[in-house]
C-alpha cells in the first residue's frame, strides 16, 4: 500500500537555534490544538526546557496540552500512530539535521505504507540550518509547503523565483 498524496502533506521549516524553533512552532501548535489535531514529535535534540520556559511566559489557552506533547528526544512510532480513529488530522513534527530528518521520514513512510491510517497527515520537517551546507532547493523540492512564523505558506510565496520542477512528488 502506498500513501496517497492527498492524505499526506509535507511542510518544511528552517531554524537557526532551539529558541527560534520553539517560538516559530508554538503559535502553529496552539492553533492546531484548537482545531483538534493530534500532534506528535520526533526530535533530534531535547526541547523540553525551552518549551516550558516559553509557555510559562505566555498566556496560552492550550498550555497543558502543549506541555503534554513529548518534547524530549524520543521516538516511539506506536505512540505516534496510536488511536488512529480519534483525530481529524495528525501532525508529526520532525526536527534536527538533514540526515536525521531523512532517516525518520523514511521510517514514517515505511510505517504509513504498511498500515491503514485514517485522517490526513502532515509531516513538518524542521531543519536546523546552522551547519547545513547543501542547497535549500533540494529540501524545498521534497515538500509541499513552508512553515514559518506566519504559518503555512506556499513555497513560491516565501522563496521568490522558486520553481518546483517536481510537481508530482512521489511519497517514498
Amino acid at each position: 500500500m502506498e500513501v496517497e498524496n492527498n492524505n499526506l502533506t509535507k511542510l518544511c521549516s528552517f531554524y537557526v537555534s532551539d529558541w527560534h524553533l520553539v517560538t516559530m512552532l508554538l503559535p502553529y501548535i496552539n492553533k492546531k490544538i484548537n482545531e483538534e489535531a493530534k500532534i506528535a514529535t520526533i526530535l533530534e535534540k531535547d526541547l523540553q526546557d525551552n518549551i516550558v520556559k516559553l509557555v510559562e511566559k505566555l498566556n496560552i489557552k492550550n498550555k497543558e496540552k502543549i506541555l503534554s506533547l513529548n518534547w524530549n528526544k524520543e521516538y516511539d512510532k506506536e505512540r505516534i500512530f496510536s488511536n488512529n480513529n480519534d483525530y481529524n488530522d495528525k501532525i508529526i513534527i520532525v526536527n534536527g539535521s538533514k540526515d536525521f530528518i531523512e532517516k525518520k521520514n523514511k521510517k514514517i513512510h515505511n510505517y504509513l505504507n504498511t498500515h491503514k491510517i485514517n485522517g490526513k497527515i502532515k509531516i513538518i520537517n524542521c531543519y536546523e540550518i546552522v551547519n547545513y551546507d547543501g542547497s535549500i532547493t533540494d529540501i524545498l523540492n521534497q515538500h509541499d509547503k513552508v512553515l514559518n512564523t506566519s504559518g503555512e505558506r506556499e513555497i513560491e510565496d516565501i522563496f521568490k523565483g522558486y520553481n518546483n520542477k517536481v510537481k508530482d512528488r512521489k511519497i517514498v
